[in-house]
């Protein structure tokens, strides 16, 4: 009897011990098919999050500066990376610029703002922000409202002319803000209008450059529709009302009447010579260049 119901204890068990195994299994299976679904859609979402993150920063702080393509790489559940190939148009001419791994994961993501940021290189005279990947020389804009500068505000349009068969880049800043009439009239039409310089934060640049982000928008027929376009995408940028200087902007310029709108200045791209027509204009603070290339018989430049 005691025999019987020993081996009638040690079946149950074993019964028992199975449906555990069995119940055990199914749990493990489920909370790791969750767990991978929820990590894939987390990822997902920051993926995409990120790549919108990246476009938007180009299109508003990036002063000439195109994506070419945008890519995911090292892809898991767990994360990633974003790959952004860039390069500027310079008159027609294609030129590489710095390429970014931005990162995301579970938890965010991360733009790669260690390449955003420009180098500085100072050597004798020789004082000069450039793209760290290319080495190419970053053009620089000059506030009216920040009167000194670690080298002075640079006036290179002569320099630049001297330079033959090329095409160039130069950041013009101007004396005072002007409207986009007033700008039409003042370009000359030879040069192309590659990026419009609106705003910035006003720091001291005396003792270096300080890195701060320019903002302003790409716009060859400075229209309104795309001034529109930029305070909208300068809202989406920074949601949380936390940078104060693109709040300041926004307040005084959303409802203004498109003809009071100004500019602070222009990135310009064109033939060398073409910049002379610019040479000794009043309302000229500073040009710096940036970008240089030769120009080659098998490509036209646009202007």
């Amino acid at each position: 009897m005691d025999s019987s119901i020993q081996k009638a204890l040690k079946k149950a068990k074993r019964k028992q011990w199975v449906m555990i195994t069995l119940i055990s299994m199914v749990v493990c299976i489920i909370l790791l098919f969750t767990f991978n679904r929820l990590g894939n859609y987390l990822s997902a979402q920051n993926t995409a999050r990120l790549h919108d993150s990246l476009f938007l920063q180009h299109s508003i702080s990036q002063p000439n500066v195109n994506i070419d393509s945008q890519v995911t790489a090292n892809s898991s559940m767990f994360g990633g990376n974003i790959v952004t190939n860039r390069s500027k148009n310079i008159n027609g001419y294609l030129i590489p610029w710095s390429t970014l791994t931005s990162s995301y994961s579970w938890f965010g993501a991360s733009i790669d703002h260690n390449e955003l940021i420009p180098g500085f290189h100072s050597s004798g005279n020789n004082n000069y922000e450039y793209d760290k990947q290319t080495k190419q020389k970053v053009a620089t804009f000059y506030h009216p409202a920040i009167k000194e500068y670690y080298d002075g505000v640079q006036n290179q349009l002569e320099a630049v002319v001297q330079l033959e068969n090329h095409v160039a880049e130069v950041a013009i800043s101007f004396k005072e803000p002007l409207t986009m009439d007033q700008v039409r009239e003042s370009i000359p039409e030879n040069l192309n209008i590659a990026w419009l310089y609106m705003t910035s934060k006003i720091v001291d640049e005396a003792p270096g450059p300080s890195g701060i982000r320019v903002y302003g928008y790409p716009d060859s027929e400075l229209s309104k529709e795309s001034f529109d376009m930029f305070i909208k995408d300068l809202k989406k940028y920074d949601e949380r009302g936390s940078m104060e200087e693109i709040q300041k902007y926004i307040e005084e310029n959303e409802n203004k009447p498109f003809n009071e709108v100004t500019i602070l200045g222009v990135m310009l791209t064109g033939r060398t010579e073409s910049f002379n027509e610019l040479i000794g204009k009043d309302f000229i603070r500073g040009a710096s260049v940036g970008v240089t290339a030769p120009i080659v018989p098998y490509i036209q430049p646009t202007k």
